[in-house]
Protein backbone atom coordinates (compact mmCIF):
# COMPACT_ATOMS: atom_id res chain seq x y z
CA UNK A 1 0.00 0.00 0.00
CA UNK A 2 1.30 3.34 -1.35
CA UNK A 3 1.39 6.50 0.66
CA UNK A 4 -1.24 9.32 -0.56
CA UNK A 5 -0.91 12.98 -0.24
CA UNK A 6 -2.73 15.91 -1.52
CA UNK A 7 -0.89 18.34 -4.03
CA UNK A 8 -0.09 21.36 -2.79
CA UNK A 9 2.68 23.70 -3.69
CA UNK A 10 5.43 24.20 -1.47
CA UNK A 11 5.73 28.28 -1.20
CA UNK A 12 8.53 28.33 0.95
CA UNK A 13 10.90 25.94 -1.70
CA UNK A 14 9.59 28.55 -4.19
CA UNK A 15 7.70 26.44 -6.59
CA UNK A 16 7.16 28.07 -9.59
CA UNK A 17 3.58 29.37 -10.12
CA UNK A 18 3.84 30.71 -13.30
CA UNK A 19 0.58 32.58 -14.30
CA UNK A 20 -1.35 30.90 -11.36
CA UNK A 21 -1.57 34.07 -9.22
CA UNK A 22 -2.69 36.59 -12.33
CA UNK A 23 -5.57 38.45 -11.31
CA UNK A 24 -5.82 37.03 -7.14
CA UNK A 25 -3.44 39.62 -5.91
CA UNK A 26 -4.54 39.08 -2.00
CA UNK A 27 -3.97 41.80 0.74
CA UNK A 28 -4.82 40.46 4.19
CA UNK A 29 -7.23 42.52 5.89
CA UNK A 30 -7.45 40.01 8.94
CA UNK A 31 -3.36 39.87 9.31
CA UNK A 32 -2.92 41.32 12.41
CA UNK A 33 -5.96 39.09 13.75
CA UNK A 34 -4.23 36.12 12.25
CA UNK A 35 -0.58 37.11 13.62
CA UNK A 36 -1.62 37.31 16.84
CA UNK A 37 -2.82 33.60 16.64
CA UNK A 38 0.15 32.32 15.33
CA UNK A 39 2.24 33.66 17.61
CA UNK A 40 0.23 31.83 20.20
CA UNK A 41 -0.04 29.06 18.23
CA UNK A 42 3.99 29.02 18.51
CA UNK A 43 3.76 30.02 21.99
CA UNK A 44 1.86 27.26 23.13
CA UNK A 45 3.65 24.21 20.87
CA UNK A 46 6.15 23.11 23.91
CA UNK A 47 9.14 23.30 21.93
CA UNK A 48 7.64 20.77 19.99
CA UNK A 49 6.77 20.12 16.00
CA UNK A 50 3.71 21.58 14.71
CA UNK A 51 1.51 19.24 12.74
CA UNK A 52 -1.41 21.35 11.22
CA UNK A 53 -4.30 19.02 10.90
CA UNK A 54 -6.83 19.20 7.82
CA UNK A 55 -7.17 22.75 5.83
CA UNK A 56 -8.80 25.11 8.31
CA UNK A 57 -5.22 26.39 9.64
CA UNK A 58 -3.75 26.28 6.71
CA UNK A 59 -2.99 30.34 7.18
CA UNK A 60 -1.77 30.03 10.63
CA UNK A 61 0.84 27.42 8.81
CA UNK A 62 1.54 29.58 5.98
CA UNK A 63 2.12 33.03 8.28
CA UNK A 64 4.56 30.99 10.76
CA UNK A 65 6.35 29.28 7.38
CA UNK A 66 7.54 32.87 6.10
CA UNK A 67 8.35 33.93 10.31
CA UNK A 68 10.23 30.89 10.65
CA UNK A 69 12.03 31.15 7.14
CA UNK A 70 15.66 30.63 7.58
CA UNK A 71 15.64 30.48 11.08
CA UNK A 72 16.40 26.92 12.81
CA UNK A 73 13.00 26.41 13.64
CA UNK A 74 11.66 26.52 9.93
CA UNK A 75 12.10 22.50 9.36
CA UNK A 76 9.36 22.68 13.10
CA UNK A 77 6.47 23.55 10.94
CA UNK A 78 4.05 20.40 8.82
CA UNK A 79 0.83 20.03 7.03
CA UNK A 80 -0.85 16.72 7.94
CA UNK A 81 -4.00 16.58 5.40
CA UNK A 82 -6.57 14.48 7.01
CA UNK A 83 -10.19 15.00 7.46
CA UNK A 84 -11.52 13.11 10.92
CA UNK A 85 -14.66 15.62 11.64
CA UNK A 86 -17.26 13.61 12.86
CA UNK A 87 -18.74 10.41 12.06
CA UNK A 88 -16.68 11.01 9.30
CA UNK A 89 -13.80 9.53 11.70
CA UNK A 90 -15.06 6.71 13.15
CA UNK A 91 -15.62 3.40 12.32
CA UNK A 92 -13.23 2.54 9.46
CA UNK A 93 -13.02 -0.41 7.35
CA UNK A 94 -9.50 -2.53 7.21
CA UNK A 95 -8.81 -1.12 4.26
CA UNK A 96 -9.39 2.63 5.45
CA UNK A 97 -7.86 1.79 8.86
CA UNK A 98 -4.34 0.38 6.79
CA UNK A 99 -4.41 3.57 4.56
CA UNK A 100 -4.94 5.87 7.26
CA UNK A 101 -1.93 4.29 9.32
CA UNK A 102 0.15 4.17 6.13
CA UNK A 103 -0.24 8.07 5.04
CA UNK A 104 0.70 8.77 8.61
CA UNK A 105 3.56 7.14 8.50
CA UNK A 106 4.73 9.15 5.60
CA UNK A 107 4.30 12.15 7.66
CA UNK A 108 6.60 10.43 10.47
CA UNK A 109 3.78 9.48 12.87
CA UNK A 110 3.96 5.67 13.25
CA UNK A 111 4.42 4.13 16.51
CA UNK A 112 7.40 3.86 16.26
CA UNK A 113 8.12 7.47 15.20
CA UNK A 114 6.41 8.79 18.22
CA UNK A 115 8.09 6.54 20.39
CA UNK A 116 11.85 8.05 19.06
CA UNK A 117 11.21 11.40 18.59
CA UNK A 118 13.25 13.94 21.09
CA UNK A 119 10.73 16.72 20.58
CA UNK A 120 6.76 16.32 21.29
CA UNK A 121 4.43 16.51 18.01
CA UNK A 122 1.84 19.21 18.86
CA UNK A 123 -1.12 18.58 16.58
CA UNK A 124 -2.98 22.03 15.91
CA UNK A 125 -6.60 22.57 14.24
CA UNK A 126 -9.77 25.17 14.46
CA UNK A 127 -11.97 23.36 16.93
CA UNK A 128 -15.84 23.00 17.27
CA UNK A 129 -16.40 20.23 19.52
CA UNK A 130 -13.38 18.13 19.76
CA UNK A 131 -14.43 15.34 17.17
CA UNK A 132 -11.26 15.64 14.73
CA UNK A 133 -8.74 15.45 17.63
CA UNK A 134 -10.70 12.92 19.59
CA UNK A 135 -11.11 10.40 16.11
CA UNK A 136 -7.39 11.37 15.55
CA UNK A 137 -6.05 10.18 18.89
CA UNK A 138 -8.25 7.24 19.23
CA UNK A 139 -6.70 5.91 15.80
CA UNK A 140 -3.32 6.42 17.22
CA UNK A 141 -4.20 4.98 20.36
CA UNK A 142 -5.38 1.84 18.54
CA UNK A 143 -2.75 1.71 16.39
CA UNK A 144 -0.29 2.20 19.78
CA UNK A 145 -1.65 -0.95 21.07
CA UNK A 146 -2.17 -3.33 18.13
CA UNK A 147 1.77 -2.47 17.46
CA UNK A 148 2.62 -3.08 21.15
CA UNK A 149 4.57 -0.05 21.25
CA UNK A 150 5.45 1.91 24.68
CA UNK A 151 2.66 4.12 24.90
CA UNK A 152 4.36 5.19 28.59
CA UNK A 153 6.82 6.74 26.29
CA UNK A 154 4.69 8.46 23.55
CA UNK A 155 2.01 10.02 25.93
CA UNK A 156 4.57 12.26 27.05
CA UNK A 157 5.33 13.55 22.84
CA UNK A 158 1.98 13.97 22.21
CA UNK A 159 0.35 17.83 22.40
CA UNK A 160 -2.96 19.36 20.77
CA UNK A 161 -3.91 22.98 20.25
CA UNK A 162 -7.25 23.93 19.40
CA UNK A 163 -7.99 27.10 17.75
CA UNK A 164 -11.41 27.66 19.15
CA UNK A 165 -14.21 30.77 19.05
CA UNK A 166 -13.46 33.46 21.88
CA UNK A 167 -16.07 33.79 24.15
CA UNK A 168 -16.16 35.61 27.97
CA UNK A 169 -14.25 34.09 30.48
CA UNK A 170 -16.65 32.55 33.40
CA UNK A 171 -16.50 29.14 35.57
CA UNK A 172 -19.40 28.01 33.20
CA UNK A 173 -17.69 28.65 29.81
CA UNK A 174 -18.13 25.52 27.73
CA UNK A 175 -14.21 23.92 27.08
CA UNK A 176 -14.14 21.36 24.64
CA UNK A 177 -11.56 19.48 26.62
CA UNK A 178 -12.97 19.05 29.49
CA UNK A 179 -15.56 16.30 27.86
CA UNK A 180 -13.44 13.98 26.64
CA UNK A 181 -12.26 11.13 28.20
CA UNK A 182 -8.95 11.15 26.27
CA UNK A 183 -7.92 13.95 27.54
CA UNK A 184 -6.86 12.03 30.98
CA UNK A 185 -4.75 9.75 29.40
CA UNK A 186 -2.37 12.91 28.77
CA UNK A 187 0.35 14.73 31.02
CA UNK A 188 -1.54 17.99 32.48
CA UNK A 189 -1.11 20.54 30.02
CA UNK A 190 -0.95 18.52 27.09
CA UNK A 191 -4.57 19.95 25.38
CA UNK A 192 -4.68 23.52 25.82
CA UNK A 193 -6.11 26.62 23.33
CA UNK A 194 -5.74 29.87 21.36
CA UNK A 195 -8.77 31.64 20.82
CA UNK A 196 -9.67 34.26 18.13
CA UNK A 197 -13.01 36.14 17.42
CA UNK A 198 -15.85 34.03 15.85
CA UNK A 199 -15.39 36.15 12.58
CA UNK A 200 -11.91 35.01 12.10
CA UNK A 201 -12.87 31.56 12.92
CA UNK A 202 -15.53 31.31 10.60
CA UNK A 203 -13.54 32.49 7.71
CA UNK A 204 -10.74 30.01 8.50
CA UNK A 205 -12.80 27.06 8.99
CA UNK A 206 -15.80 27.56 6.66
CA UNK A 207 -15.45 30.17 3.90
CA UNK A 208 -11.80 30.59 3.22
CA UNK A 209 -10.62 29.62 -0.03
CA UNK A 210 -8.60 26.35 0.21
CA UNK A 211 -6.01 24.58 -2.43
CA UNK A 212 -7.44 20.90 -2.30
CA UNK A 213 -10.22 19.27 -1.60
CA UNK A 214 -11.07 18.23 1.96
CA UNK A 215 -9.00 15.21 2.08
CA UNK A 216 -11.58 12.73 3.74
CA UNK A 217 -11.49 8.77 4.31
CA UNK A 218 -13.15 8.51 0.30
CA UNK A 219 -10.36 10.34 -1.43
CA UNK A 220 -7.16 8.96 1.32
CA UNK A 221 -6.50 6.51 -1.51
CA UNK A 222 -7.24 8.20 -4.40
CA UNK A 223 -4.43 9.26 -6.63
CA UNK A 224 -5.98 12.00 -8.19
CA UNK A 225 -5.54 13.90 -5.10
CA UNK A 226 -2.16 14.09 -5.80
CA UNK A 227 -2.56 16.26 -9.03
CA UNK A 228 -2.94 19.92 -8.75
CA UNK A 229 -6.16 21.98 -8.93
CA UNK A 230 -6.19 25.07 -11.17
CA UNK A 231 -9.97 25.90 -10.40
CA UNK A 232 -10.77 29.19 -9.15
CA UNK A 233 -11.34 28.57 -6.13
CA UNK A 234 -7.89 26.95 -5.75
CA UNK A 235 -5.62 29.84 -7.53
CA UNK A 236 -7.93 32.16 -5.06
CA UNK A 237 -6.50 29.99 -2.17
CA UNK A 238 -2.89 29.68 -3.78
CA UNK A 239 -2.92 33.52 -3.73
CA UNK A 240 -4.08 34.09 -0.08
CA UNK A 241 -1.72 31.38 0.78
CA UNK A 242 1.41 32.74 -1.04
CA UNK A 243 0.56 36.88 0.79
CA UNK A 244 0.42 35.66 4.22
CA UNK A 245 3.95 33.78 3.37
CA UNK A 246 5.28 37.11 2.20
CA UNK A 247 3.80 39.02 4.84
CA UNK A 248 5.17 36.67 6.89
CA UNK A 249 8.95 37.37 5.59
CA UNK A 250 8.26 40.86 6.69
CA UNK A 251 10.31 42.96 9.90
CA UNK A 252 6.81 44.33 10.54
CA UNK A 253 5.19 41.18 11.38
CA UNK A 254 7.88 39.44 13.05
CA UNK A 255 7.73 42.58 15.39
CA UNK A 256 3.99 41.67 15.87
CA UNK A 257 5.12 38.02 16.04
CA UNK A 258 7.29 38.61 18.87
CA UNK A 259 5.91 41.06 20.75
CA UNK A 260 2.86 38.44 21.64
CA UNK A 261 5.41 35.86 22.16
CA UNK A 262 6.68 38.12 25.16
CA UNK A 263 3.99 38.54 26.37
CA UNK A 264 3.35 34.72 26.70
CA UNK A 265 3.58 33.09 29.98
CA UNK A 266 5.64 30.41 28.25
CA UNK A 267 8.04 33.36 27.31
CA UNK A 268 10.03 32.72 30.28
CA UNK A 269 11.21 29.14 29.00
CA UNK A 270 14.56 29.16 27.16
CA UNK A 271 12.99 27.35 23.97
CA UNK A 272 10.56 30.27 23.32
CA UNK A 273 12.94 33.16 23.97
CA UNK A 274 15.26 31.21 21.74
CA UNK A 275 12.78 31.38 18.76
CA UNK A 276 12.10 35.18 19.76
CA UNK A 277 16.02 35.77 19.45
CA UNK A 278 15.83 34.26 16.33
CA UNK A 279 13.08 36.23 15.10
CA UNK A 280 15.26 39.70 15.62
CA UNK A 281 18.36 37.85 14.27
CA UNK A 282 17.46 37.65 10.76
Amino acid sequence: MEPIRPFRWNIARGDRLGSLLDGHEHEPEYLPHLAECAAKVLARSSDGDLYFVGRSADSVFDLLSGVLAETPYASRLHQLPLSLYGSDGEDLTATERAQLRTNLTSSGLSPNDLAGRRRPVVFADLVLHGSTFTNLHHHLRDWIDDERAAWNVIRTKIRYVGITVREKTSPNTWRWQQHEDWVTELPGKAVCNVSVDLWLWRYLGNHQPKTAHSFRRTRWADPEVTVPRHDEEARRGLAQAVALYQHGRTREVREEIHEVLTGEPTFREPWLRGIARALRGR
